[in-house]
């Protein structure tokens, strides 16, 4: 672990429980300064807890939280360096945009001079470009308004760190893309740690610069984006974030090759890692070609097809194998056609493609 100096938030083996209910369990993390952190995991995993014992609406049942270097334990809500956007965002409807804004500002002691507070508030609104939106009402405004008014709130007190619950669950696609974007271009110009929850992996993926991939209250891998998804590194890991195919697989001691269910032998990928006996392989969708013409690693009959604009999803039943998810691209076969559903298809890929984990 890195020192406290370099880090914002630290999480010192760390536990949670609910009498005899236990959220997170053995919690080491540390999140570096500036930093944008996706905590990624299903429903239930302790994503939630975690944040929640960051921003002091929980404490520690064992182990400690520090922020800045300092120990948080037993220090409340409103007395920590750290902000909050919540899922619903939770502005308060008889004020206008300027108001919410500023509700933090007003309750501080040492009172702060309502001339200041007007000068943050327009400050932090023109920083989510809600410039001149200041004297609008809360219902006046769009739901990615609404989201941009809540962050502008979480960033007037210029917070050490500013926690993020799924804040763009209740955006359409379109929406949630573009303030996806916004996030990360905030979060660079000031320089603050995100902290963001969510269970969406390509939210986490797209806007952060670490992803803590959690499952049943435990960190299972944590890393870059594109460490994560390449080098997952266990198979709730390969099957959680992103789309992967199962493979059961068996490597013989001292073998050189993998010999996959039905009976077809590949090359032993260099990602064994020394790993025999029965396995499970995982190949990630957009790592199979599509082949119509010349050789391939296997075939199969294409049962679904799913056009998706840019590219198609092919369901394939490779005999012996069951289906196989592939992701192509319009041009992998020939731009002219796509390949039908009941078409004889075959499959080829890199054996280094393939990760392989003990079945």
């Amino acid at each position: 672990m890195t020192s406290a100096s370099t880090n914002d938030i630290e999480f010192r083996s760390v536990a949670k429980r609910y009498g005899s209910v236990t959220a997170v369990s053995d919690i080491n993390l540390a999140v570096p300064k500036g930093a944008f952190v996706a905590l990624l995991g299903p429903s239930g995993c302790g994503k939630t807890t975690c944040l929640r014992m960051i921003g002091g609406f929980e404490q520690p049942s064992e182990g400690t939280v520090h922020i800045g270097g300092q120990p948080m334990n037993g220090v409340p809500a409103y007395r920590r360096p750290v902000n909050m956007v919540f899922q619903q965002y939770a502005l308060f409807p008889h004020l206008d945009v300027e108001q919410n804004v500023a509700y933090g500002l007003r309750q501080m002691r040492p009172r702060i001079p309502s001339a200041e507070i007007t000068r943050r508030a327009r400050e932090a609104l023109d920083m989510v470009r809600l410039g001149g939106f200041g004297k609008r009402r809360i219902h006046e405004m769009s739901g990615g308004q609404q989201q941009r008014v809540a962050l502008a709130r979480a960033i007037v007190n210029k917070p050490k760190v500013l926690l993020l619950d799924e804040p763009l669950a209740a955006l359409d696609k379109k929406l949630r893309t573009a303030m996806q974007i916004e996030l990360q271009s905030l979060q660079r110009e000031l320089g603050i740690t995100f902290v963001l929850v969510t269970h969406d992996q390509e939210e986490a993926l797209s806007m952060s610069d670490f992803v803590c991939v959690m499952s049943t209250g435990r960190i299972v891998q944590m890393g870059p984006p594109q460490e994560i998804y390449d080098r997952p590194a266990s198979l709730f890991v390969a099957d959680f974030v992103g789309k992967t195919n199962r493979i059961a697989a068996t490597i013989e001691p001292g073998a050189g090759a993998v010999r996959l269910a039905n009976g077809v032998g590949l090359a032993k990928p260099a990602r064994a890692n020394g790993t025999t006996g029965s396995v499970t392989v995982a190949l990630r969708p957009e790592a199979i070609s599509l082949v119509r013409n010349g050789s391939a690693t296997l075939s199969g009959t294409v049962t679904h097809r799913i056009f998706l604009g840019s590219s198609v999803e092919y369901s394939v039943d490779v005999e012996g194998l069951g289906d196989f998810l592939v992701t192509a691209d319009r041009r992998s076969l020939d731009e002219r056609d796509l390949a039908e559903p009941g078409e004889r298809i075959g499959l080829s890929f890199d054996p280094n493609a393939l990760h392989v984990f003990p079945a």
